[in-house]
């Protein structure tokens, strides 16, 4: 067997030159559309009011959670903005805000993670390190998640730890939604948000964390082909569980400067060089990531 291919092989220094360097054009344009997903998940409910269009109001608010989130992650990395002021303030106040995550204490806590990646160290470990997991087990981590359980215990853990320089951003945050939505004349729209947080989101970050490092062929080793996972996202994925390109989680740890928009440019490059070869890392939709989640049953011994 060939030996696989070193990074250093695969990509050269003025490659990786071009493609660390952020462009606020992309930057702002995806922060863009995520809002306007969001105002337009809004909008279609309060203008064709039915079950339909506030089901699907409430799945696209989910997906842009996320996506806030993961603007949030990048923003953390220094890694969307060309400013280091403008990532701060974006990162803390808008996506910060909208998820009640302090955008300094998330970076320190995820710094730990990239650092201690593959180790018992890593503190996202406990995330994923009891997959693949029966099919049982899953079905009930899913169903604890989408009626509200994860949500609803999550919530009352962060307003047990409530405290009003820590959670401004998120009371802005609130204060300034609900008071666009109570403007525009329909203040009950803003529950969709609450659904979409409690009964949805936590399913969706659960999915990603799975697809991440969930089916990673070894997580107790700290080759990052082996400890984490890329998944192949179609668009209706990226549109309602994949956002912003978080799902080339593999090419994020083997370089967590480039920024998200360059991330498809850096698979396409290490894939078309063979880097990915002989690592089983990278996956093709998440329902192929749901299988290699769930482990396979034992086989009957004939007698």
């Amino acid at each position: 067997m060939a030996e696989a291919l070193s990074l250093k092989d695969a990509i050269s220094k003025e490659e990786l030159r071009e493609l660390l360097r952020p462009s606020d054009l992309k930057a702002w344009g995806i922060l863009i559309v995520n809002l306007a997903i969001i105002a337009g998940a809004f909008a279609m409910a309060i203008v064709w009011p039915n079950p339909l269009t506030v089901i699907l109001g409430i799945l696209l608010l989910g997906g842009r959670q996320l996506g806030l989130a993961v603007i949030l992650h990048d923003c953390a990395h220094h890694a969307f903005f060309k400013s280091r002021k403008v990532n701060e303030m974006i990162g803390h106040w808008l996506c910060g805000g909208s998820t009640n995550v302090s955008l300094f204490a998330y970076r320190a806590y995820h710094l730990k993670h990239h650092q201690h990646a593959g180790t018992k160290k890593d503190p996202d470990i406990v995330l994923v390190h009891n997959y693949p997991v029966p099919r049982d087990s899953l079905r009930r981590k899913f169903f604890r998640d989408l009626t509200g359980q994860t949500g609803v215990r999550d919530l009352i853990r962060d307003l047990k730890k409530f405290s009003l320089p820590k959670n401004l951003p998120w009371l802005v945050f609130h204060l300034t939604l609900f008071g666009i939505l109570f403007a525009v004349g329909a203040p009950l729209a803003y529950a969709m948000w609450w659904v979409a947080e409690l009964f949805l989101y936590p399913a969706i970050t659960r999915l990603r964390n799975i697809g991440e490092h969930g089916v990673a062929s070894n997580r107790a080793s700290i080759e990052p082909r082996d400890n984490t996972n890329t998944t192949l996202a179609n668009p209706i994925e990226r549109l309602f569980v994949a956002p912003n390109y978080v799902n080339f989680h593999c090419e994020h740890h083997h370089f967590a400067a480039v920024p998200p928009y360059n991330l498809p440019r850096l698979h396409r490059m290490l894939r078309d060089r063979g880097y990915f070869e002989q690592h089983n890392c990278v996956t093709r939709g998440y329902r192929n990531v749901i299988h290699r989640a769930i482990r396979p049953e034992p086989q009957a011994v004939a007698a």
